[in-house]
């Protein structure tokens, strides 16, 4: 059962009442604590964005061969896919703050099922992947196989970055369905919307990390091979 945001009222020693900033009304407050907190995401990220620069230059024709392998086409989808997502959140976002609330929460809809469609299409992807023996820990990814060992450390820096971006997905989807239950029970509105700016902030993060990844595994190698296994 939703609950009605009742603002604290404080009276100062003149007996003037002020009120008190909560956490929905401290805008500025709550959109700097979001943005440490991308901060620390775009670290991580960037971190492995490294790893994969540095082997890069040890293995290049490993990981020009290793990318060559992997379906553009999917990839491609994918990248529109939350190219259109991220509009969506965007203007989600704008009709809330022009109290279009109902326009809103379509929009988050729409970013919600397009983010699904993003994680069944990347299933499909690895799905395909596993069967050809390439996947974490598994037939050509072993100690043992005679794939050269910048193929697979490609592999490797591939699935790990593509799976814990898919797991922000599903955190992302998750932090959506939670958005709509408040604006529902109407802690989320015009007036005290940080939570969905945050959330959409979170979401261009998303997007953003994936327009790095997309380039560099799927399209440093598309000089060679046709794509996909």
């Amino acid at each position: 059962m939703g609950h009605e945001y009742v603002p604290e009222i404080a009276i100062d020693r003149d007996g003037n009442e002020h009120e008190v900033q909560g956490w929905q009304g401290d805008f500025y407050g709550g959109k700097l604590g979001f943005w440490l907190f991308m901060l620390t995401e775009v670290m991580m990220f960037g971190a492995m964005f490294l790893a994969l620069a540095y082997y890069n230059t040890l293995h290049p024709q490993d990981f020009l061969d290793a990318s060559a392998s992997l379906n553009r086409l999917l990839g491609g989808t994918n990248t529109v896919i939350l190219l259109i997502s991220a509009l969506t959140m965007g203007l989600g976002l704008l009709r809330m703050r022009a109290g279009d609330v109902k326009g809103a929460k379509l929009m988050i809809w729409a970013t919600m099922i397009l983010a699904v469609a993003f994680l069944v299409i990347k299933g499909f992807e690895w799905t395909a992947e596993y069967h050809h023996g390439i996947f974490l820990m598994h037939d050509k990814l072993l100690p043992e196989s005679t794939l050269p060992f910048g193929q697979k450390l490609f592999f490797g820096l591939y699935f790990s970055m593509t799976g814990l971006h898919g797991f922000h997905i599903i955190i992302g989807i998750g932090l959506m369905i939670w958005l709509l239950k408040r604006i529902n029970a109407g802690k989320v509105s015009t007036e005290h919307h940080i939570l969905h700016w945050n959330i959409a902030l979170y979401w261009d993060i998303v997007h953003l990390i994936w327009v790095f990844v997309f380039p560099y595994y799927y399209m440093i190698g598309a000089g060679g091979a046709t794509g996909g296994h």
